[in-house]
């Protein structure tokens, strides 16, 4: 995932995230506001050792959305 897509679908992702990764107050969804750098800083801040698993989690997660997003575009 990166900064673009990240941004493009923050109202569907955030909600995800918090449910999967508990440790996200509303108060860092609020300031990450899509910006995948502050993602980035607050998962390191958040989870530390589980970085790694936490973007894998998010790459994982856009790729099941992205088919979709494909689907409902006009051709």
């Amino acid at each position: 995932m990166n900064a673009d897509q990240l941004k493009g679908q923050w109202l569907q992702f955030k909600g995800e995230l918090k449910q999967q990764w508990g440790k996200f107050t509303d108060d860092d969804l609020q300031q990450i506001g899509g910006v995948y750098d502050t993602f980035v800083g607050k998962v390191q801040e958040r989870y530390g050792d589980k970085k790694s698993e936490i973007m894998k989690w998010a790459d994982s997660w856009h790729q099941k959305k992205a088919p979709i997003a494909a689907e409902k575009k006009p051709h």
